[in-house]
């Protein structure tokens, strides 16, 4: 295997954080405006992990999918971050009003979709297109979320959250390069200015995910729930990080 990438959402589209996994090349970032552009560059990552739904149930048991109900445990005060995705046809509602109404119908119990959380279904439906209409890329495509990430890096859950109202918090965004450094990635693309159309905290995301791509890249990965669900369209639903014995 040789190129791998770790992707996040940004202001302007995506931003993907690409590394060699021969090491024969430095990682570098690259910011596309949609996910095709990706994947139809001159460089196309053979494993991806990416901080975005994928797989979508008919119906929701409780707070979101079962991965995200799975992984909240984990986090400590950070739990908040993973926001409780609702049901296939409330993601595909592109009206906020409709994508309540739909969410109330197919959950139990009945729950509205939070405004955070709408804005991120034109991305996720991004992805459930691509996965749709080209199978192979389910084998190679990843969920991931990056407090997961660090929390597995770190072995328990982190100490600071990376923004406070909305502005970045310096300490969070300290503990995090700390970590990734830690992780083995070069300080580099770790200090590195983001690309325009991405912030600071997008780009270290970016890089959480790419962890979790090498990990499962070298067999390591581990999906929650383990094995992985799949919705009505056979997309794979579980959130991965990587093994680690002092994260239960």
């Amino acid at each position: 295997m040789g190129w791998i990438a770790g992707v996040d959402g940004c202001k302007a589209g995506w931003i993907a954080a690409f590394s060699d996994l021969s090491e024969a090349e430095q990682p570098f970032f690259r910011v596309v405006a949609c996910w095709s552009d990706l994947l139809a560059g001159p460089l196309v990552p053979e494993l991806i992990a990416v901080d975005m739904p994928i797989g979508l149930p008919d119906r929701i048991a409780g707070s979101g999918r079962g991965p995200e109900q799975g992984v909240r445990a984990l986090l400590g005060e950070r739990q908040s971050s993973v926001f409780s995705i609702p049901s296939r046809s409330a993601v595909q509602a592109a009206d906020y009003g409709e994508a309540c109404r739909l969410a109330l119908a197919t959950s139990e119990p009945p729950r509205k979709v939070s405004k955070q959380g709408f804005h991120l279904f034109p991305r996720i439906r991004e992805i459930d297109a691509l996965l749709q209409a080209e199978p192979v890329w389910r084998a190679r495509i990843y969920e991931t979320h990056p407090e997961l990430a660090f929390a597995t890096m770190r072995g328990a859950p982190l100490l600071h959250p990376k923004k406070i109202k909305g502005v970045v918090n310096p300490a969070g965004m300290a503990e995090r390069r700390a970590l990734l450094l830690a992780a083995g990635l070069p300080e580099a693309i770790v200090h590195a200015r983001p690309p325009r159309g991405a912030a600071a905290d997008d780009a270290l995301d970016a890089l959480a995910a790419l962890v979790v791509a090498r990990h499962i890249a070298g067999g390591r990965g581990r999906p929650f729930p383990d094995p992985p669900g799949r919705d009505s369209q056979g997309l794979p639903i579980a959130i991965w990080t990587f093994a680690d014995r002092s994260l239960a």
